[in-house]
């Protein structure tokens, strides 16, 4: 079966990322942007990654401007924004497309694996986080509304 280590993704520079490397890791992936009512989630965000990354918890953002034109920004505009507001030391990854026929195959596995509210595929807005175990499997997933400390339990218990 499909699991996440299966996809390769671009980091800001364009370098490519096989997901398979980060086998043995509590992976937290969430559609990101920089001009959003929840972007101050990327403060909730580091908090978690500082308190759990030594335990084995990488924390994914995948920046996206299809949710209200949010993330108009370059790669290089969004990983400046994310140091300077917010101080992220986690990987903030090439901008994407979650939806539609460009849609990332990454994020049309995590689509297929965790459905959304009313058992809905399609990501309704920036935010919305993908809990994933150690060996790939998505767990659940969070709408945009749920706070990143809401799912520190859940994180734990993947630990």
């Amino acid at each position: 079966m499909a699991n996440v280590h299966q996809y390769t993704i671009k980091d800001a520079t364009g370098n490519e990322i096989d997901l398979s490397q980060y086998r043995g890791k509590v992976l937290l992936i969430v559609n990101t942007a920089s001009q959003c009512g929840f972007t101050p989630q990327y403060k909730e965000l580091e908090e978690l990654y500082q308190k759990y990354h030594e335990r084995g918890l990488l924390i994914l953002a995948f920046p996206c401007n299809q949710f209200g034109g949010q993330e108009p920004g370059s790669d290089s505009d969004i990983q400046q924004f994310c140091q300077i507001n917010y101080g992220v030391s986690f990987p903030v990854m090439a901008k994407l497309m979650v939806n539609g026929p460009d849609a990332s195959p990454l994020f049309e596995h995590l689509k297929d694996s965790a459905r959304g509210l009313m058992k809905t595929r399609a990501i309704k807005w920036n935010f919305t986080k993908f809990l994933v175990n150690k060996d790939g499997d998505v767990v659940k997933r969070y709408a945009p509304r749920t706070k990143p400390s809401a799912i520190a339990s859940a994180i734990e218990e993947l630990l």
